[in-house]
């Protein structure tokens, strides 16, 4: 399927099934609107879904490995071998988000899409390697333009797949050393922002690391020029596989009504490229957190998005889209299961 073809089978939010959603959120046994955002969380999976009367949905995480040329540019506090190591972390369930999906009773999909290392046949490795690793962006290209379109169409197609399995939710995660460093690229180039205003410490680099950050990013973006009108040119040029790959997830749950529930930074760095190529799919997000990093409230700011909660998270992996899917469904079971006041046989208010 052709990346224009699918996005134009995105289409807009139902506003009415969203107010006949309210409707019944206003008459449920609580004092009007008392539930806050849970109640926009509910009615809002209603319009995004165009289910009135909504089960629990099955829900994943999808996360995506790859490794970054630019990482040799000293821009992370940890070596890129970390990367294969948390991807055998991941599979064996150790990790932050295994934990979190484990409470939140969603599975993890680990797909390789651009690590640096062999594993070979690897059960619950999902094999969609790219390349090993994108190029050093500060000096040359991250990757074609056709690569960027092949990490997009990884992300559409397991998508697709996992619409086809009965899976309702669908939660975004990521793994690779470098990686909030074309984020920040990204952002800047996106958002219009500074590369000083968005770009922060990652996994824990001190202020002088953070200053060298910045100048390779901007070394990066005054050499390659991304066309901000062009998000496959702004991905291809000072992206990453992993980002590619979620931007394409996005594509494909928006395209078959699916919400997407987004981690951090990175995920918001994917949201920017996949909102850029077709905007209606940011009607299909929902931001679970915001992230300390401070390129985030940027990315945030300009999709228009509330993020859920701000508990100073900055792991990545798909932890805070676990915490928003557990969210999701108590909202969802909030309107489903809970009386009315006909129903219960209470009072409303005179």
């Amino acid at each position: 399927m052709l990346i224009k073809d699918l996005c134009s089978r995105i289409q807009p939010l139902d506003t009415m099934l969203r107010a006949k959603a309210q409707g019944r959120l206003d008459r449920l046994t609580k004092p009007l609107g008392s539930l806050g955002r849970l109640e926009e969380l509910a009615a809002s999976y209603v319009a995004m879904t165009g289910e009135l009367k909504p089960k629990v949905p099955r829900g994943v995480v999808f996360t995506f490995a790859a490794d970054h040329g630019v990482a040799t540019e000293g821009v992370s506090a940890y070596p890129s071998e970390v990367t294969p190591q948390m991807v055998f972390n991941f599979l064996r369930g150790g990790a932050g988000v295994n934990v979190l999906a484990r409470h939140a009773g969603v599975d993890v999909r680990v797909v390789d899409i651009g690590v640096d290392y062999e594993f070979g046949i690897v059960p619950g490795l999902l094999d969609r390697k790219i390349m090993k690793g994108t190029r050093n962006l500060s000096v040359e290209p991250a990757m074609t333009r056709s690569q960027a379109e092949r990490a997009l169409m990884v992300g559409i197609e397991l998508a697709a797949g996992a619409v086809q399995e009965g899976i309702g939710l669908i939660g975004t995660g990521e793994m690779g050393i470098g990686n909030t460093t074309p984020s920040a690229a990204i952002t800047a180039v996106m958002t219009g922002r500074s590369v000083e205003e968005v770009t922060g410490c990652g996994t824990g680099i001190d202020e002088s690391g953070r200053t060298h950050k910045v100048a390779v990013i901007q070394q990066a973006l005054d050499l390659h020029h991304p066309n901000q009108v062009d998000p496959l040119d702004v991905l291809a040029k000072v992206g990453g596989l992993e980002i590619g790959g979620l931007a394409g997830l996005i594509l494909g749950a928006a395209a078959a009504r699916v919400p997407v529930i987004l981690d951090g930074f990175i995920a918001g760095a994917a949201a920017l490229i996949a909102v850029g190529i077709q905007p209606l799919c940011r009607d299909y997000l929902i931001a679970s957190h915001r992230s300390v990093e401070q390129g985030h409230l940027a990315i945030l700011d300009h999709l228009g998005l509330k993020a859920l909660l701000d508990l100073e998270l900055r792991l990545g992996e798909g932890t805070g889209s676990c915490l928003g899917m557990d969210l999701l469904c108590a909202a969802i079971k909030i309107y489903t299961e809970m009386a009315t006041f006909e129903e219960a046989g209470v009072s409303d208010k005179a």
